[in-house]
C-alpha cells in the first residue's frame, strides 16, 4: 500500500496528536507561536537541569546557616536526585495517558511550592523534603515538555532545530547552574537558588495555558498498570538511594549489596510485569525502535563523566585553589559558550551525517577534554590548567547532547513521545548517580592513601580529584564505543521512516521480495 492510500490512524489516544509535518505545510517554527512555544518548552528544560546542580555552590552557606552536618548535608543535592529518577518513568507515562499539558502544568505548580518550601527553610528536614518535593515536580514537567516538543514540530528543519535548541539547553543548564549558584550565594543568600525558581514558573504557568494546546485524555484506573508502577518506582528510587549511599556506607557494605539487589530484584520484577501486562508503564515495544537502548546506554555512561567533572572541579577551584563561590560559579562560563556554539553546529550537520558520527566525535571530545583537566596540580592557574580542558570538553558536551536527544527520540510514537522522554531523563539521572558514586570513592581512596603516607592535605585532595578526573574520561570514551550502535538517524518520526521504508522498495528491481522486507521493517517500528 503508498503513503498516499495509507488509511489514517484510528487510535482515539494518536488522534490528540499532531500529525507528522507534511513537507510542503509551513513551518511551525517560523511562526511566532512556533517559537514562542520553542522557548516555553526549553525554559522548563533549563528550569529542571540547572537545580541539579545551582545548590552544588551553595552547599557551604547552608550548612553553616543551618547547621547541617556532612551527612544531612549531601541530601540537599541527591534528594532532588533520588525522586528526579526515581519518578521520571511514571511522570513520562502520565503525561501519555492524561495528557502533556495537564501533567505539565502540574508538575510545574509542585516544583513551585517546594522551591519556595526551600526557600525558607529554618531546618534540614524542610530543606531535604522541600529538595524531594522539587523532584517529584521536575519528574512530571520534563518527559511531559519533551514529549510536547517531539508531537508538535514535524520531520526535517524544524525538528532538528528544535531538538537542537533542546538539547543545548540542557547542556547550557549544567554549567549555568554552577555560576549562578554562586552569584546568588554570594549575593543575596543561598535561600535564592530556590527563591529564583517561583518567577520562573510565575511566567510559565499562564504560558502553558496559552500555548499549549488541550490534549486532556480520560484514563480510567484500567489504564495505568499499578503494579509495574509500584515495582518501578520502588526500584528507581532505591537503585538511585543506594548509589548515592554507597561511597558512604561503603561498596562492599551489607547495606550496599542489600540495598542495590532488592533494587535489581524489583526492576527485573517490573520487566517481567511489563511482558503480561495489558497495559503496561513502559510498553516493551517502544524498545523495537532501532537504537533507542543504546542511546538511552550513551546518555548514561556519558552522563557518570560529565556531572562528575563539574563535582569535582567546583571543590578543587574552592578548597584547594581556594576561589570564592562567584569565582568557582564564573570559572564555566567558557562552557555555556562553548556548548551553545556546539549545538549550533550540530543541529544542522545532523541532517547531513546522522546521530551516529555526531554523538561518537562529541564524546570522544569530551573525553579529551576531561583527560586534560585530569592533569590539574595543586597550584593550577585557571588560564593554562582549567581553561583549554573545559572548552574542549564543552564542545563535546553539546554535541552528545544534541545527537543523543535527536537519537532517543526518533522513530518513537506520538503516544509513546513522554515514554521516550523518561526514558532519557531516566538514563541521564542515573547517570548522574552513577558518576558520582563511583567516582566519589576512586576520589576517597586516593587521598586517604596520600594522607596515610603524609602527602599534605591539598596534594591529597588534588591526587583524588586527578584520579576521578581520569575515569570520568574512560567513562566518556567508553559511552562513545557504546554510541557506534546508536541509531544513525536523522530525527524521522515513525511514518517518515515508514514512507522512506517502502520508496526504497518501490525502486529496487526486485519488486516483491523488496518491497514486504521493507514494509515488514517499517510496521516493526511503529506499534
Amino acid at each position: 500500500m503508498s503513503s498516499k492510500t495509507r488509511p489514517p490512524a484510528t487510535d482515539p489516544a494518536r488522534s490528540l496528536d499532531p500529525p507528522d509535518a507534511d513537507p510542503a505545510a509551513p513551518s511551525f517554527l517560523a511562526t511566532g507561536r512556533g517559537k514562542l512555544t520553542l522557548f516555553l518548552l526549553c525554559t522548563v528544560a533549563f528550569l529542571d537541569f540547572v537545580d541539579a546542580s545551582i545548590v552544588n555552590i551553595a552547599l557551604p552557606a547552608i550548612q553553616r546557616d543551618l547547621d547541617l552536618s556532612n551527612q544531612s548535608l549531601q541530601w540537599v543535592p541527591s534528594g532532588y536526585l533520588l525522586t528526579y529518577g526515581g519518578l521520571m518513568l511514571l511522570g513520562g507515562r502520565m503525561a501519555d495517558l492524561l495528557g502533556r499539558r495537564r501533567v505539565l502544568t502540574a508538575g510545574t505548580v509542585v516544583f513551585a511550592i517546594a522551591s519556595l518550601a526551600g526557600g525558607v527553610a529554618q531546618n534540614s528536614e524542610v530543606l531535604i523534603g522541600a529538595r524531594l518535593a522539587q523532584g517529584v515536580g521536575a519528574s512530571m514537567m520534563l518527559p511531559a515538555a519533551l514529549s510536547i516538543l517531539t508531537t508538535s514540530f514535524g520531520d526535517g528543519p524544524d525538528r532538528h532545530k528544535a531538538l537542537g535548541v533542546w538539547a543545548g539547553t540542557g547542556a547550557l543548564a549544567s554549567a549555568v547552574g554552577v555560576f549562578l549558584g554562586g552569584v546568588l550565594t554570594e549575593g543575596p543568600g543561598w535561600r535564592w537558588v530556590m527563591f529564583v525558581n517561583l518567577p520562573v514558573c510565575a511566567l510559565v504557568l499562564p504560558a502553558i495555558g496559552r500555548l499549549i494546546p488541550d490534549d486532556r485524555r480520560r484514563a480510567s484506573a484500567r489504564d495505568f498498570d499499578f503494579l509495574g508502577t509500584a515495582l518501578a518506582t520502588a526500584g528507581l528510587l532505591l537503585l538511585v538511594y543506594g548509589l548515592v549511599k554507597a561511597p558512604e556506607q561503603g561498596w562492599d557494605s551489607a547495606e550496599t549489596v542489600v540495598e542495590l539487589a532488592s533494587a535489581g530484584l524489583l526492576l527485573a520484577a517490573f520487566v517481567v510485569n511489563e511482558s503480561r501486562s495489558a497495559n503496561p508503564l513502559m510498553p516493551l515495544s517502544v524498545f523495537r525502535v532501532k537504537g533507542l537502548a543504546a542511546a538511552n546506554a550513551t546518555q548514561l555512561i556519558a552522563m557518570s563523566g560529565f556531572l562528575a567533572m563539574f563535582f569535582f572541579l567546583t571543590l578543587y577551584m574552592q578548597g584547594v585553589l581556594g576561589y570564592s563561590e562567584i569565582e568557582a560559579g564564573s570559572a564555566f562560563l567558557p562552557v555555556c559558550v562553548g556548548v551553545g556554539i556546539a549545538a549550533g553546529i550540530a543541529s544542522p550537520l545532523l541532517a547531513r551525517t546522522g546521530t551516529r558520527p555526531v554523538i561518537v566525535v562529541g564524546a570522544l571530545v569530551a573525553s579529551g577534554g576531561v583527560y586534560m583537566l585530569s592533569r590539574i596540580p595543586v597550584d593550577g592557574s585557571y588560564l593554562t590548567d582549567l581553561l583549554p580542558g573545559l572548552v574542549v570538553m564543552s564542545f563535546g558536551l553539546g554535541w552528545v547532547f544534541v545527537g543523543v536527544a535527536t537519537a532517543a527520540n526518533a522513530g518513537v510514537p506520538a503516544d509513546k513521545a513522554g515514554l521516550a522522554a523518561a526514558l532519557l531523563n531516566t538514563s541521564q539521572q542515573l547517570g548522574g548517580a552513577l558518576g558520582l558514586a563511583i567516582l566519589s570513592a576512586v576520589a576517597t581512596s586516593k587521598t586517604a592513601d596520600r594522607i596515610s603516607a603524609g602527602q599534605p592535605a591539598p596534594e591529597a585532595y588534588t591526587d583524588g580529584y586527578r584520579q576521578a578526573l581520569l575515569v570520568g574520561s574512560v567513562f566518556l570514551a567508553a559511552a562513545a564505543l557504546i554510541a557506534m550502535f546508536v541509531a544513525n538517524t536523522r530525527g524521522e518520526s515513525p511514518q517518515a521512516q515508514a514512507d522512506t521504508a517502502e520508496t526504497r522498495a518501490e525502486s529496487t528491481g526486485d519488486g516483491g521480495l523488496d518491497h514486504g522486507c521493507a514494509m515488514r521493517t517499517a510496521e516493526r517500528s511503529t506499534p
